[in-house]
């Protein structure tokens, strides 16, 4: 059973909340078989909030402010969910209005449209007094990031839902497990959209065109990504630190990084940083960086800012240390 399920309020008024994900380590090099490790990020959330009023479907988002029937095709998603959940509960597509807050800036590869789904996937469940399973939760956010990336891997669904590091190799089960890590993770957002189909496209050029160092990269990843899962379960958060550098190079060589994201990971590297790394796609988008103290990771959230960063965020990592 889903555990983040609100009681309905009284006036007609109903809140779901989610949060926002982060690719660790193996992103690309998971479209190669190897594994990859995505964290959920809870500096990052969305709540949104459903009111009980006369008349047409209203929604209020980043994308659209008015009624539901005008909204873009670019939430068409998110629209097509809600049509979905209220059908499927016998009701009318009437008599209430869609609030959204983010925090999570959309296409920055931090699962702002799973998070987004989710929120108020919760929220429909709550307002109609309905009973929301797990199960069910992740039928109808996977029905929106279908729409939204046509053929997605689902793992922004699955970490976003269930709050928990996942272990994940393609066409495998995910493989939850336990983030046994005492450090911080500090997100940089370039400002910039990610451009994650031009990245993936770009490295199948890479590997196709250079063979023996494309699939030398690739294999270097993966061995990578396990050895981050390890030093994750050992608590070794230093080795883990040098394991994403030691990626975030690679990926610059496969062509994924640009100038503002090597700026910034820099930058994080000259202000102590254990680690630094793009996220996601890549060209574009956001970093990270470890640090091993609360402090540490203020200091360099400050000097990311200052270099250019738009925005930053700072969570506390592990399922059993997150400040919730």
């Amino acid at each position: 059973m889903d555990n983040k399920i609100n009681c309905k309020i009284d006036n007609g008024i109903s809140v779901g909340t989610a949060i926002g994900k982060v690719i660790l380590i193996g992103e690309h090099s998971v479209v190669y078989g190897k594994p990859a490790i995505a964290v959920p990020f809870h500096a990052a959330k969305v709540k949104t909030t459903i009111y009980g009023r006369k008349g047409p479907v209203g929604i209020d988002c980043f994308y659209h402010k008015g009624p539901l029937t005008d909204a873009p095709r670019v939430i068409d998603g998110l629209t097509q969910v809600i049509k979905g959940i209220v059908h499927s509960f016998s009701e009318e597509l009437e008599d209430f209005s869609i609030s959204i807050e983010s925090t999570i800036p959309p296409e920055r590869g931090m699962g702002s449209s799973a998070a987004v789904a989710i929120a108020t996937i919760r929220g429909l469940y709550d307002f109609f007094g309905r009973m929301l399973i797990h199960e069910e939760l992740l039928k109808w956010a996977n029905m929106s990031e279908k729409i939204v990336h046509g053929n997605p891997s689902g793992i922004d669904a699955a970490v976003i839902s269930r709050e928990k590091t996942l272990f994940y190799i393609k066409g495998e089960p995910f493989m939850p497990f336990e983030f046994n890590l005492n450090a911080y993770l500090i997100v940089g957002d370039t400002g910039r959209k990610g451009k994650t189909k031009d990245a993936v496209e770009g490295v199948r050029k890479y590997v196709e065109t250079n063979p023996r160092k494309g699939k030398y990269y690739i294999e270097e990843l993966g061995r990578i990504a396990m050895e981050a899962k390890d030093s994750i379960e050992s608590n070794d958060p230093e080795r883990l630190g040098r394991l994403m550098t030691e990626a975030h190079i690679i990926l610059d060589r496969l062509g994924v990084s640009d100038d503002g994201l090597n700026a910034l990971v820099s930058k994080a590297l000259d202000r102590g940083a254990l680690g630094a790394k793009l996220t996601g796609g890549g060209k574009g988008g956001c970093m990270i960086a470890l640090a091993s103290n609360k402090e540490e990771a203020d200091n360099i959230s400050k000097s990311l800012l200052d270099s250019g960063a738009k925005n930053t965020w700072v969570s506390r990592l592990g399922d059993d240390l997150v400040d919730k």
